[in-house]
């Protein structure tokens, strides 16, 4: 018996590699492999004595460990935890966690690897960037080449157009089923800049949406912000270089920005078969975000020729080109209330610790006594519109 009920066809749109220190370096061009750094944990709940383990085997889990975890059944998502996780960083691995978690299909994302090339440091040059982006992009494409369930997320950084679009094309032939773009001003360009046009019309012809994910721009705060003249506060792992509390108040206006600016300079209007999806940055900003942007749009239409040329109201634009995961402690009945329930996405975070224990009972606890038509665009319909290439067996 596996997690996902026999019942309901269900799609994650958010799972992980859990990236070993060489998974760039292995991948990368030659003359770069000494200048692109090795994985880090040290912002993460896995210590280097874990890490040094399993490189001490090869790059593997032993035999015990294996069995130990396929014998947990569908108890495997509350106890298979990151970097120890069953498919953690093995693609045919994570092929025996899917038998197990029972899912249609399921995206994957890095977690540690983008750091470098997503960076908004001008001390990054275009040929490390972009050649990390490549090796990340290869290695993710092996990762998912056995199974079909498994949908890779490539990353194309966006500080450079022209390398963006390169990096695309590579990315789509690949067979990358997404693209992951930070979610910051890139170059020192708006994201509806006129020469970003021909990377989502690229999108657009090979239907194939872009994403925004956690990580995808810096996670925390200028230090200004945090100088309150009290210690230091820890993040959630008990460290200090992931989310602190003020880094959560505020974690939804970077993607929030991105895709006002994206919409206000008519990028959805000009390409309405654009579609996207914005993973693991939380939903409860959305409704809210979509009232704004109407009234915005309303009212400064009338000095803003751009707004002016609009042929559908941003809800309307976002609901029907967007979707969005929310957290696990957040009441999704509530979200779908404010707004309407074409907007969210089911995802596990699968194997992070964020994605909690048991995050179906707890969506289907905010569910409530909703109907099964809203159960079913959340668990698959939703993801289908954003990602129709999942419908392929």
């Amino acid at each position: 018996m596996a997690y996902a009920p026999d019942n309901r066809p269900m799609y994650d749109a958010d799972s992980h590699i859990m990236e070993l220190p060489d998974f760039l370096q292995k991948y990368a061009d030659p003359d770069l492999r000494a200048e692109i750094p090795a994985v880090s944990y040290s912002a993460s709940l896995v210590t280097d004595e874990e890490v040094a383990e399993i490189m001490a085997r090869g790059g593997r889990h032993s035999e015990q460990h294996v069995a130990e975890m396929i014998a947990w059944g569908n108890n495997l998502i509350e106890r298979s935890k990151e970097i120890q996780a069953l498919g953690a960083f093995d693609g045919r691995e994570r092929s025996k966690a899917m038998d197990m978690l029972g899912f249609k299909k399921q995206l994957v994302f890095a977690t540690h690897s983008v750091a470098m090339p997503f960076s908004p440091s001008s001390k990054i040059g275009p040929k490390l960037r972009y050649g990390a982006a490549r090796a990340h992009n290869r290695h993710m494409a092996d990762f998912c080449a056995h199974d079909s369930r498994l949908m890779g997320v490539a990353i194309a950084p966006l500080d450079v157009p022209e390398l963006a679009l390169t990096e695309l094309e590579f990315a789509l032939k690949s067979g990358a089923k997404a693209i992951w773009v930070p979610h910051h001003a890139c170059g020192g360009r708006s994201p509806g800049h006129v020469e970003f046009d021909p990377f989502w019309a690229r999108l657009v012809e090979a239907n194939t949406p872009f994403v925004m994910h956690v990580g995808g721009s810096p996670l925390q705060l200028d230090k200004a912000w945090i100088n309150n003249g009290r210690p230091p506060v820890r993040d959630w792992m008990g460290g200090g270089e992931n989310l602190r509390t003020k880094d959560m108040a505020v974690l939804h206006q970077g993607p929030e920005t991105f895709l006002s600016m994206m919409l206000i300079d008519g990028v959805f209007e000009r390409f309405p078969k654009l579609r996207g999806a914005c993973v693991e940055l939380g939903a409860g900003w959305v409704p809210a975000m979509l009232v704004r942007l109407d009234w915005t749009v309303k009212i400064w239409s009338k000095t803003d020729a751009n707004l002016a040329r609009f042929t559908r109201k941003p809800s309307e634009q976002l609901t029907r080109q967007m979707a969005f995961t929310p957290f696990v402690f957040e009441d999704i009945g509530a979200l779908i209330d404010q707004s309407n329930p074409d907007l969210y996405l089911f995802s596990t975070d699968y194997p992070h610790t964020e994605g909690g224990r048991n995050p179906l009972a707890r969506f289907e606890a905010s569910l409530g006594n909703r109907p099964e038509r809203i159960r079913s665009k959340f668990y698959s319909e939703n993801f289908l519109r954003v990602f129709p290439e999942a419908r392929a067996v």
